[in-house]
C-alpha cells in the first residue's frame, strides 16, 4: 500500500523524490499568482495597455476615418503587436526564472508539464486582462467624442478572438526562450510582427481602402503569429459587413472565414500543448556561459 501511495505520488520527468506530494495545477497556479504579484510583468501589460488604448483611441475617435473601420484597424495593430509582446514578455520571464533559480521552478518541481501549463496560463492570462483593457480605454475618447463603433458584442467577441489567438504564441515563444534566450524570443517575436502585418496586406491596409483584410486569406494567414490579429478583427469586420454598409454576401464570407480560422487555431494549440508536454518532461537546459 505505501509503495503504491509512493509511486503515485512521482512521476516521469517530474523530478519529485519519493513521498514528496503531487503538484495539482490549483496549487501551481496559486504559485504562479504570488510569484507574478510583485512582478514587473505586471506594470509593463498595465503600461502597454493604457498606452496603447489612450493614443489609438484619441485618434480614432477624432480622426476623419470611419468609425467602425478605424476600429478594426485598432484591434489588428493590438493583435500584430502580440507577437513581439510575447516574445519581450516570455524572455524576461524564462531569462528571470533562470536567473533567480536556475529554472529550478520549472524543473525541479513534481510535474514539470503543470508548473509549465500554469505559468503559461498564468502569463497568458494576464495579456488577456491587458487586451481587454486596452480596448476599454480605446472605447472612451469615442463615448466622449459622441461616437459609437461597435456594439458590445463585437467588442467582447473581438478581446476573445485576440486573447484565443495569442495562445499558441505563448506556448512557441516560452519554448524558445527557455531553450535558446531571452534574445531569440525577442527576435522571434518581431519577425512575427512583420509576418502578422503581412497577412493583412500591411499597416492599416484596410482602413486605407475599405476592404475587410482579415477575411481575405494569404499565405501569411496561416501561420500562428497572424492568428491574434484575424481572430481580434474578423468579429468587428462581421459587424461592418452586417451592418447597413455591408451586404450578406460579405457577412457569410466574414463568417466562413471566423469559423476556419478558430478551427485552426484550436486544433494547433492542442497539438502544441502535447508536444510541450513532451519536450518539458526531456529539457535540460544549457548550463551558463555555454
Amino acid at each position: 500500500m505505501m509503495a503504491r501511495k509512493e509511486e503515485g505520488r512521482c512521476r516521469v520527468g517530474g523530478g519529485c523524490a519519493v513521498g514528496e506530494p503531487r503538484m495539482t495545477l490549483p496549487h501551481a497556479l496559486r504559485a504562479e499568482a504570488l510569484r507574478l504579484h510583485h512582478s514587473p510583468l505586471v506594470p509593463l501589460h498595465l503600461a502597454c495597455a493604457l498606452a496603447a488604448g489612450m493614443a489609438c483611441g484619441a485618434y480614432f475617435a477624432y480622426a476623419p476615418w470611419d468609425a467602425s473601420m478605424g476600429t478594426d484597424a485598432f484591434v489588428q495593430f493590438l493583435g500584430a503587436m502580440m507577437p513581439l509582446m510575447v516574445g519581450i514578455v516570455c524572455g524576461l520571464d524564462a531569462d528571470g526564472e533562470g536567473e533567480a533559480t536556475g529554472l529550478s521552478g520549472l524543473l525541479s518541481v513534481p510535474s514539470r508539464y503543470r508548473a509549465l501549463a500554469a505559468r503559461l496560463f498564468a502569463l497568458w492570462l494576464m495579456g488577456a486582462a491587458a487586451l481587454a483593457l486596452a480596448m476599454v480605454v480605446f472605447v472612451v475618447p469615442f463615448v466622449l467624442a459622441g461616437r459609437q463603433a461597435l456594439g458590445p458584442d463585437a467588442w467582447a467577441l473581438a478581446a476573445l478572438g485576440l486573447s484565443l489567438g495569442s495562445a499558441p504564441i505563448y506556448l512557441i515563444l516560452y519554448a524558445i526562450a527557455l531553450r535558446w534566450g531571452r534574445n531569440s524570443a525577442i527576435s522571434a517575436g518581431a519577425a512575427g510582427l512583420m509576418l502578422a502585418f503581412f497577412s493583412l496586406g500591411g499597416l492599416a491596409h484596410g482602413l486605407m481602402t475599405g476592404e475587410l483584410t482579415a477575411a481575405g486569406a494569404n499565405a501569411f494567414s496561416y501561420l500562428p503569429t497572424s492568428w491574434a490579429a484575424r481572430l481580434g478583427s474578423l468579429p468587428v469586420e462581421l459587424s461592418i459587413a452586417a451592418g447597413p454598409a455591408g451586404s450578406a454576401a460579405a457577412a457569410t464570407r466574414v463568417a466562413s472565414a471566423i469559423g476556419s480560422a478558430v478551427g485552426l487555431c484550436v486544433s494547433v494549440t492542442f497539438l502544441l500543448l502535447g508536444a510541450m508536454a513532451a519536450w518539458i518532461s526531456r529539457f535540460e537546459p544549457a548550463r551558463r556561459g555555454e
